[in-house]
Order: structure tokens, then sequence, then C-alpha cells
């Protein structure tokens, strides 16, 4: 990322002592260097492909073709069929070289049916839960790990975070809460290796703080879409507002936004994010990638 201002490029000169001294307290309490690249490529809506430690882990896979299924009851353009838009690659290409599939929770628009079609039975699979676990074995998966707290795979550690997919007004209606049901979030890391957390479908929880304060992470991902329910204030997931607190909490940490543009009940745009970013003066640190595109820290 570039500065793009001159308050930028003096803020970058002032911060270097800065920076020295707490690489030099880090280094101290034992932290390894960081001189390895971790890669993350946006597919579209919330599936991604991240390659950490040499490890490429496939996360949220939704595979349908453009308009495969009906919108989301009960929610924002539910007359609007799903996904918005296609795949910017083969199912193929997407699944290509996945040595794991990470499933944050089993809505359709992070697990669908076509990806039980395309994904091999023996892929490993990290889950949230025995429930979901019990669901994707019924589907014909072989190779289902329930990620309770921490699991080791390919010299990568995951560790499971935790969030709410809703308001506490939402989740007070015993059915509307049934229907949102838990989702996770998952921190990778490994030696030389910035800390990445993907937060998942979670609105802004102390959770979140909690995840930020234990792992410290140098890479954010945020599912940033600001899904809407018919009937109620707030979202079911994050939006713009929290990318912003994001940067905020994490002052030296690069942001991902993901999770727009693809589903119906989504009420904010990439090109709304843009401009929020902008206008915060934030976009340097903050990638907002259009599906397809590769982004490297």
């Amino acid at each position: 990322m570039y500065m793009k201002t001159l308050a930028g490029t003096l803020a970058l000169a002032l911060s270097v002592t800065t920076g020295a001294a707490l690489a030099q307290t880090k280094a101290s309490a034992g932290r390894q260097p960081i001189n390895e690249k971790v890669q993350l490529q946006q597919i579209r809506n919330a599936t991604v492909k991240i390659t950490y430690a040499d490890t490429t882990f496939l996360i949220d896979p939704m595979l349908a073709r453009k308009g495969a299924y009906p919108g989301f009851d009960g929610t924002y353009r539910s007359t609007l069929r799903n996904p918005l838009v296609e795949l910017p690659m083969s199912e193929k290409e997407v699944i290509a070289g996945a040595d794991a599939v990470i499933i944050t929770h089993t809505h359709l628009d992070h697990w669908d049916d076509a990806a039980q079609q395309f994904l091999p039975k023996g892929i490993p699979l990290f889950v949230q839960n025995q429930a979901d676990a019990s669901l994707i074995r019924s589907q014909g998966f072989t190779n289902v790990r329930v990620l309770s707290d921490k699991a080791k795979f390919g010299g990568v550690t995951l560790s499971k975070t935790g969030g709410q997919h809703g308001t506490d007004e939402m989740f007070a209606s015993a059915e509307v809460a049934k229907a949102l049901g838990p989702a996770m979030g998952v921190v990778f890391e490994a030696p030389g290796h910035k800390t990445l957390y993907l937060v998942g479908d979670t609105i802004w929880r102390d959770d979140v703080d909690q995840a930020l304060a234990q792992y410290d992470p140098q890479i954010i991902v945020i599912n940033a879409g600001y899904a809407v329910m018919d009937g109620y204030e707030g979202s079911i997931i994050m939006g713009k507002e929290d990318v912003l607190r994001a940067s905020q909490a994490a002052p030296d940490a690069s942001i991902v936004a993901t999770h727009m543009d693809a589903i119906n009940h989504m009420f904010q745009t990439r090109k709304e994010l843009r401009e929020y970013v902008q206008e915060k003066n934030i976009q340097d640190r903050v990638e907002i990638p259009e599906d397809g595109a590769i982004v490297e820290f």
C-alpha cells in the first residue's frame, strides 16, 4: 500500500523510531520475525482462498451459478435471486490447490449445493460445532473436523473465535435466533507469518475486541456487506463503520473487506465502502478486492 499525501509521508517518517522500538519489544518477547507472504484471493461473496504457510484454505464456498437460488425470505431485496453475479472463474479453478476447507457456518451463502457437488468428499473440512459436522457428514463428506478451540493443519495453527450473527433485538426472537444461528471466526498463525483474523459473520461484539487483544492480528478480514433483515434496525454482519472501528482498534493492521455485491440482503456495496474509506482517510490500509483479485501481505 502506498502513502498518497504529504501528511501520510510525514506520519510514516515520524513513526520510524516508534516502530523500531515496538519491533525490538516484540522481538525481545520472543515473537518470530515476519518474512513470509500471506496471499488472499477474493472469489465471490464470503468465498475466499487464503494461502498461508504454504497451505491453501478455501473459506465458505458458495459455487452456484448466478440466480440459482431464491432470495432470502424476510430480508432486504428478497425478490432478487442469489447469487447476484457469476463466479469470476470456473468451479474447478476455485477448488484447485485447496488443501482444506473452512466453513464458518452452513447458511446457503457460505455452503451451498454446488460446493457440495464439486468438492472432493475426502477433503479436510473445519466447522464450528458438532451440529454442522453432522450435517456435512450426512452430505457425504468423510473428513470433517470440529474446530472447538485450536487445531494444527499444514504448519498453521487455527484458533476459533466467537461473535453474534445479528443484533440483540434479533436474537431476542427465538425464531429469528434459530434462523441466524451461530457463526465462528478463525485466527491463522504460523512462524514468520503475519497473524490473520478472519472475523466471520458477526456484528462487533466483545468477542471481536477479545480476539484483537489476544492475537494482535496484522491482517483482519471483515465480512462488511451490512446484511439487512426486514423489520429490524442494524445488520447481521459488519459494515463500513466497523471497518473504520477495526482500523482504529488495530492501527498497525491491514484490513480486507469482503462479502459484498453478491447476495440480495447486502445493503452496502464496494463502491460505497471505497468512498467511505477515502472520506475517513484510511484507504491505504483497507483492501476491497474485486471478485478474482489477489492481494498479498
